[in-house]
């Protein structure tokens, strides 16, 4: 799958300005250099990965919104199994590469917990938030311990100051709204609900993961579950 497939798509019927595209493209490999970063520093393979060519927007009224700088997607096709990670064309713009390699190795987190709750059936329980400061501390709860997961004190540093609390990188938001947002380029809306994880049990039952990861995923889990209660005490 070429990563920039629906990028190149949306430049080519004009929905995408020249010096956007430009920009993005030369500051792809930052993305590339990040992916490569992050498997050698778990030793784990990344994703599927592919650029989306708008803005995505998530909200849970009409008074406050979160933009989505990348998301952990599911996908079913038929009956195979597929975690895909949608990095927006935005965030490569406008990201400081600490910024970019921290998300990707945040969306990271998210696959291996996605593979977690598959492997222990408990994706059909996935609560589901009602606005975005509890779907950032739900979402900060449940992921991996990134010490436990990452040999890279670099992207580590990168991580621990980019989602203290939930990600917020003001200045990326600001330049996301300035010469994204206001010049009206293609944006896309999601709710809550949408970014939340539902497979029903009949799905569930016909994944198959390699047992080697599994176990790699439950020795991530213990280290993990080590350094939270060293935390605590």
């Amino acid at each position: 799958m070429d990563p920039l497939v629906r990028f190149r798509d949306a430049h080519s019927k004009g929905l995408i300005p020249d010096d956007i595209y430009d920009l993005t493209i030369k500051r792809f490999p930052i993305v590339v250099a990040g992916i490569n970063r992050i498997e050698k520093a778990s030793g784990i393979k990344y994703p599927v990965a592919y650029v989306e060519p708008s803005l995505v927007l998530s909200s849970s009224n009409s008074y406050e919104y979160g933009i989505l700088f990348a998301r952990t997607i599911p996908v079913m096709f038929e009956e195979k199994f597929q975690v895909v990670i949608q990095i927006t064309a935005p965030l490569i713009a406008y990201g400081l590469k600490g910024t970019i390699h921290a998300i990707l190795a945040h969306e990271f987190l998210h696959f291996l917990e996605l593979v977690r709750k598959i492997s222990k059936m408990e994706l059909i329980s996935d609560e589901i938030s009602g606005n975005l400061f509890e779907n950032i501390y739900s979402d900060e709860t449940r992921l991996f311990e990134p010490k436990a997961v990452f040999k890279d004190r670099v992207l580590l540093d990168h991580i621990t100051k980019k989602f203290p609390a939930g990600f917020r990188d003001y200045k990326l938001e600001d330049k996301t709204i300035k010469f994204w947002a206001n010049r009206d380029l293609p944006k896309s809306n999601i709710s809550l609900d949408a970014n939340n994880v539902k497979l029903s049990v009949e799905s569930l039952s016909k994944i198959k993961l390699d047992p080697k990861f599994i176990s790699k995923i439950e020795q991530l889990e213990e280290k993990s579950s080590k350094i939270n209660k060293k935390k605590l005490y």
